[in-house]
């Protein structure tokens, strides 16, 4: 049977990487996808670029992988900042090839974000008032259209997560290898939460019945990566790394 592992939201912390690759190994699982955001973040943005370039894993690109290719230097955010300054030419062009979207076998369709857009939640909703939680089923298949493969993989939101499609397709969020917690000022201030701090990925295979999904979260050395954090002045990412919440 076809059996997947989806890993997403690297987001530079190379030791939550590490960990992951590790589970994948010992799950006897060598067909790896990504959905990109891989680098960006105060962590360690070039441990991670070397290995994925070596690794050539079918990757799509993210909303944060297309800034540091895009943007000024001067442009960009602190976690774009703090990646750009580690990288080199060689890294930023593996990233200016990443496609925006994949199919793997012929009825896998990765994206980043939502289907034409690395920036928007698929599976989450953002009210008004800065609260998050599932998007309704209206409004997920309203961006499912024309996307006609059985099995769908998205990430961004770092938020391990499955829809099922009343037509039967399956979208899959393995939530977020690298970063379990953010804060974000669009559309409305709010923050996306995984509440633990595991790093977080997914495997799909492929049974008579259809797509079996597991969410795995592994544990790994955040206080490490959350002290580096704190180190290179990001409170934020300090106590995402060492909670699981924003506080």
């Amino acid at each position: 049977s076809m059996r997947i592992a989806v890993i997403s939201d690297v987001h530079g912390n190379f030791e939550a990487l590490q960990a992951v690759i590790a589970d994948i190994a010992r799950e006897d699982i060598t067909e790896i996808v990504n959905l990109g955001d891989v680098f960006s973040g105060p962590l360690e943005a070039r441990k991670c670029a070397d290995y994925f370039l070596a690794q050539k894993f079918p990757t799509v690109c993210g909303n944060h992988d297309r800034y540091l290719c895009t943007k000024s230097r001067g442009q960009m955010g602190l976690s774009d900042g703090a990646a750009y300054d580690e990288l080199e030419p060689r890294h930023i062009d593996w990233l200016k090839a990443l496609p925006a979207s994949l199919v793997i076998r012929g009825e896998v369709l990765l994206w980043h974000g939502a289907p034409g857009s690395d920036e928007t939640y698929w599976l989450e909703h953002v009210t008004a008032d800065g609260l998050t939680g599932m998007a309704s089923i209206e409004a997920i298949e309203a961006l499912a259209g024309g996307q006609d493969f059985p099995l769908i993989l998205c990430g961004h939101t770092h938020i391990p997560r499955c829809a099922r499609l009343r037509d039967g397709r399956l979208i899959v969020n393995p939530g977020s290898v690298g970063l379990p917690a953010y804060q974000h000022d669009q559309p409305v201030y709010h923050l996306m939460q995984a509440g633990n701090v595991h790093a977080s990925y997914a495997i799909a295979e492929k049974h008579l019945r259809g797509w079996q999904v597991t969410f795995k979260l592994v544990p790994y050395d955040h206080i490490s990566m959350a002290r580096l954090a704190a180190d290179n002045g990001r409170a934020d990412w300090a106590s995402a790394l060492a909670t699981g919440w924003v506080r």
